[in-house]
């Protein structure tokens, strides 16, 4: 092992610098990155830290390749050609910076709120991922962004069941009986939590993987219940039926620590195993030994993921099986329980971090970036305000990621849109871009980070110096603020600062300086005696909060606005899950991990192949009133009957057509949280004449 540096090294003597794994991934990996005369050699996982243990997925793992890309965008670059064109002219900072002031200023000066930031977790980290940036567009006055593209409908759904997003300690699943593993592909999603749950298995414990598409995960389990898209809710509430029925209930827990009791029994009582298979499309007999395995096992630990809430009533999907571990009293064992999200356990300082008081009493509109292929083509109106003029987008590649794709690309396309990227790469979005800015890789700054499946704060130092003439996103908006001429204080903050303030006194920063990490305090079973983090200190059955805005208190099955079986046109219902080499869209770009991957695919179930005459491999349309999009079918049993699997998410230009699998998704929003509903989608597919595939 290399010796562990504290700062950048400078010699020739391998050093490994400490840092943290930026990317949208419960497992916030701990890295240690090795460099040799300033150049990062190897990415590993610490062994130190416990969650990561040493190990990284196969992505990370290749985070060199990444950040040494021979098309890393390392100048700024000025558009020279038409927009999508991908034609770019090098520039100075100083240029760029001018224009995109004098250009964000023109339109301020008419309204601020036709400016949109566009930003998700392209860096999940609190410092380039929420910070400068944010204070820089509140001083600005744009229009604020509705961050729901990914888990805002489960986050919901725990904040209007526990009061946060709050769940049991990752580490405790090892010491587990049983695991329903709902909605995750946790082999290619949340790889440390598997290595938990195998613990678990190799002590006895019960796998059962509860997910439409056959995964590698469940592949792994003892079973696998392959479910409908967007029935998760009647099955949960099923459970609760057989769970009543038979009363396999903690009476004890329900009555203390509970809220809505009554309410939610009448509703389960609606839904008996058999009404459940109907809808779910599995046994009778696999709901009720799935309830008398949660029932008369302790612990029993469920570990969800945010596949099972991509549909129209995904909210009250998660609102459903959250419910659960507080009927049979699970959360009086640390291994006992479940967990969605750990998010709300972190003392984050967002007010201090994000400085939302620049605002000054203003109340700028909230654009729901789920819905931007409608937004950027709304005319000015009363109800929606202005047109927006400008975008600004970092840390995402919309076009490639948005749903209904074809009409984000209209609205990118517009020649009046001022649109500025920070990126890495000239990805779909770039490409539409009046300017792309070049931004430090992880391994070039400085961040500091919170997890959503463990709980602990990682920071990250910069291995190496940034590359070509690449900067921070924080340091590009304090750049933006001084040639827009704000002069407040907090505008002179660096990122080692900022590092520091998203915790304050919360988090010994000293420890995370020594060691990389740090872990919260916290009870082993923080809801062994309820203490909740609701408004009664309940886990709440019954949320007042939803019925004061008019919906309904108690969770219940929503159907999926496009049901299957409601069109003739449209038969099969389509998921589109993760490419296991990918992550969003993030490597589709680097080559080792698109080889592994080989092409866009569509998996489909070999009946309904051969309803349709497709062979395995072949090129098919899938298609529906949205838009098409060709790939490669996989003729495969990891799809169910009726439903194909289009595994995402390619950017648009390494597709066959120059789309991918978002051509066809919705915008229709969730039941809660205002979030997509990808996984809510009616195709057809049909094989592609052979003279017409290209390849």
């Amino acid at each position: 092992m290399p010796t562990i540096s504290a700062s950048v090294p400078t010699d020739s003597v391998p050093f490994a610098v400490r840092g943290a794994c930026p990317h949208d991934c419960p497992d916030t990996c701990a890295l240690l990155t090795t460099v040799v005369d300033g150049v990062a050699t190897r990415v590993q996982g610490n062994p130190e830290h416990a969650h990561t243990d040493g190990v990284l997925c196969a992505k990370v793992s290749r985070y060199t390749e990444r950040s040494y890309h021979p098309e890393r965008v390392l100048t700024p670059l000025k558009r020279s050609g038409p927009k999508g064109s991908g034609q770019f002219t090098p520039v100075s900072w100083d240029e760029a910076l001018a224009d995109i002031a004098q250009r964000l200023s023109t339109i301020a000066a008419h309204d601020p709120e036709a400016i949109l930031p566009y930003s998700y977790a392209g860096t999940m980290g609190m410092v380039q991922g929420e910070s400068m940036d944010r204070r820089f567009f509140n001083r600005l006055g744009a229009s604020l962004l509705d961050r729901t593209i990914c888990a805002s409908a489960g986050a919901e759904a725990l904040v209007q069941t526990l009061g946060g997003k709050v769940g049991m300690k990752v580490e405790f699943f090892a010491e587990a009986q049983l695991i329903l593993i709902w909605g995750s592909n946790s082999i290619g999603s949340n790889l440390h939590f598997w290595r938990y749950a195998q613990q678990a298995k190799r002590n006895g414990a019960r796998l059962v993987c509860i997910d439409p598409r056959k995964t590698e995960t469940a592949d792994k389990c003892h079973e696998h219940i392959a479910l409908r898209p967007g029935t998760d809710a009647a099955l949960a509430l099923a459970l609760m039926h057989e769970l009543i029925a038979h009363d396999w209930l903690d009476h004890d827990y329900i009555a203390h620590h509970t809220l809505g009791w009554e309410g939610l029994r009448e509703r389960a009582l609606q839904w008996p195993p058999e009404r459940a298979a109907e809808v779910c499309g599995v046994p009778v007999e696999q709901i009720r030994q799935l309830a008398k395995d949660y029932g008369t096992t302790q612990p029993a630990a469920i570990r969800l993921n945010y596949g099972m809430q991509r549909v129209r009533g995904g909210g009250n999907a998660v609102r459903a099986v959250t419910c659960l571990p507080a009927l049979t009293g699970a959360w009086r064992h640390r291994a006992g329980g479940m967990l969605l999200s750990s998010s709300g356990q972190y003392p984050v300082q967002r007010a201090v971090l994000q400085r939302p008081d620049l605002l000054a009493g203003r109340q700028p509109r909230t654009i729901n970036m789920s819905t931007i292929g409608d937004d950027l083509l709304r005319p000015a109106s009363p109800p929606f305000g202005p047109q927006v003029q400008a975008v600004v987008v970092y840390n995402s590649n919309p076009v490639a990621v948005a749903p209904e794709s074809g009409k984000v690309v209209q609205g990118f396309a517009r020649e009046d849109l001022f649109t500025v990227v920070l990126e890495h790469f000239r990805t779909d979005t770039a490409d539409y871009a009046d300017y792309i800015l070049p931004a430090t890789t992880q391994l070039e700054h400085w961040d500091v980070h919170l997890s959503y499946g463990h709980t602990d704060v990682v920071l990250n130092r910069p291995a190496i110096e940034p590359l070509g003439q690449a900067r921070s996103n924080a340091q590009i908006f304090r750049d933006l603020a001084a040639r827009m001429g704000y002069t407040d204080p907090c505008f002179a903050d660096d990122d080692a600062t900022l590092c520091r303030q998203a915790f304050g006194d919360a988090v010994d920063f000293a420890l995370l300086e020594s060691q990389g990490f740090a872990t919260l305090a916290m009870p082993d079973a923080p809801f062994a005696e309820g203490q909740f983090p609701s408004p009664s200190g309940k886990c709440e059955f019954y949320s007042a909060r939803l019925a004061a805005q008019g919906l309904d208190g108690l969770p219940d099955h929503l159907p999926n606005y496009e049901l299957q079986g409601s069109s003739a046109q449209y038969p099969l219902a389509m998921i589109s899950p993760p490419a296991r080499n990918f992550l969003n869209s993030s490597f589709v770009n680097v080559k080792s991990l698109r080889d592994i991957e080989g092409r866009p695919l569509l998996e489909i179930h070999p009946d309904d192949a051969e309803a349709r005459g497709i062979a395995n491999d072949s090129i098919v349309r899938v298609f529906n009133a949205r838009g098409s999009y060709r790939c490669h079918a996989s003729v495969s049993r990891r799809a169910r009957p009726g439903v194909v699997n289009g595994m995402g998410i390619w950017w648009r230009k390494l597709g066959l057509d120059g789309t991918n699998v978002n051509e066809i998704t919705s915008q229709a929003l969730t039941d809660l949280g205002r979030a997509p509903t990808f996984y809510d989608c009616l195709v057809e597919v049909e094989a592609v004449d052979a003279t017409d595939a290209v390849a």
